[in-house]
């Protein structure tokens, strides 16, 4: 069979195309870029927009299933380029999936889609965390838009699933951790509130794998068709335990200078004032959305993965961290 990823240049489009290519699959990715990484393991690259309707039906001939993760990411930026690349993106490959007969698409989605404000997920499942509502960030909001339509598309002809991996790291990051290590090495990085919320984190290697693991039992009727699913490793750290590992990890000087969180709100909202007003193309160090995420418990139940596609979380958090140091140490 041959399966298209959608921006498999990224940290898990890659771990996604290595894991297909592994198990004999030919792999099309669909990319803004090209990458040298997949040339080197026999990835075909077709280069394009999400939002080009033409171009994203076109990479999509003659495959039998998509995993569509390339998304707009961030915590800040215009609502348009998010709509356009999350959502009008999304809707573009579910055209493309219906054109060509394609019977089965696999979705990243994000735990984001449930966040409400500074309310805590202890333990939820898909089935009993409801969607959020009030976003400040265009991230989550134009990503709740897709993830709807995706599991609205379900049907006896297309089974469509929707998984939300939690915090991605691992060797190869070049997002969460980097960012995490040059600012506790300019002295720039604080723990938002007491840093005891307990968190969720997805070690790469087990992100990729359920979607492997999902794929694999997805099919219509299935009974994961249509539905939505947490993935973390299941192993909740306090915040300020798992950022000072993944530091350690890299060789970074720890943090413990604390911000409050009525503190970090409140500087959030000054910098997106500003971030509005002036032409900046950074993103904004703390905004209202990273407060209320960075102060509050999210921690998820694995049993619905595990019971509805087999999903067992294989590198444990110790295990992931030695992985990082390790390749860290070879400045890979």
């Amino acid at each position: 069979m041959k399966i298209l990823v959608t921006g498999g240049g990224g940290f898990l489009g890659q771990a996604l195309c290595r894991n297909l290519v592994e198990r004999g699959f030919e792999v099309v990715s669909f990319n803004r870029g090209r990458y040298d990484a997949l040339d080197a393991i026999g990835v075909q690259q077709v280069q394009g927009d999400l939002a080009d309707r033409d171009a994203m039906v076109a990479a999509a001939r003659g495959v039998g299933a998509i995993f569509h993760n390339a998304a707009k990411a961030g915590a800040w930026g215009p609502y348009d380029d998010y709509f356009r690349a999350n959502v009008i993106g999304t809707r573009n490959v579910i055209e493309a999936c219906r054109t060509h007969g394609i019977h089965r698409l696999v979705y990243t989605s994000t735990p984001s889609v449930t966040h409400r404000a500074t309310h805590p997920v202890e333990g939820g499942t898909a089935d009993d965390v409801p969607y959020g509502s009030g976003f400040k960030a265009p991230y989550a909001t134009t990503k709740t838009i897709a993830e709807q339509e995706v599991l609205a598309a379900n049907s006896d002809t297309l089974a469509t699933i929707a998984l939300r991996p939690r915090l991605i790291w691992g060797p190869g990051d070049n997002q969460l951790v980097p960012r995490l290590a040059e600012r506790a090495r300019a002295g720039r990085l604080r723990i938002v509130g007491t840093g005891d919320n307990l968190i969720d984190t997805t070690y790469i290697d087990n992100a990729a794998q359920a979607h492997i693991d999902a794929f694999h039992h997805l099919v219509p009727g299935a009974a994961c068709a249509g539905r939505a699913y947490f993935i973390s490793n299941g192993e909740p750290m306090a915040a300020r335990s798992l950022v000072n590992s993944l530091l350690r990890a890299v060789g970074a000087p720890p943090v413990d200078k604390h911000l409050s969180f009525r503190a970090a709100y409140a500087i959030g909202a000054v910098c997106e004032a500003a971030w509005t007003l002036l032409p900046l193309r950074v993103e904004p160090p703390i905004t209202r959305f990273l407060a209320e995420q960075l102060s509050t418990a999210h921690w998820y139940d694995m049993g619905p993965a595990t019971r509805d596609f087999g999903y067992v979380p294989r590198v444990t958090i110790v295990e992931g961290l030695r992985r990082l140091a390790d390749a860290h140490a070879r400045g890979r």
